[in-house]
């Protein structure tokens, strides 16, 4: 099952919480922000998408001719 927008936004608030955390270790750091990035990656992802389907809605390229 796919996450939604905001089960990755609460997620990555936790690393970041972790990451700000005074005693992780470099290696857990290292995991932390290795996990942060595949989460902003699918969050970037899932944007598109939306993106993509407002574009179909709004019939094509947006009133400005940027699509």
């Amino acid at each position: 099952m796919e996450k939604s927008i905001e089960e990755i936004f609460g997620e990555l608030d936790q690393i970041v919480e972790k990451l700000e955390a005074s005693g992780t270790t470099l290696e857990e750091s290292f995991a932390s922000y290795e996990a942060g990035m595949k989460l902003v990656k699918a969050c970037g992802e899932k944007i598109d998408q939306v993106e993509k389907q407002i574009i179909v809605l709004q019939g094509g390229e947006g009133a400005d001719g940027d699509a």
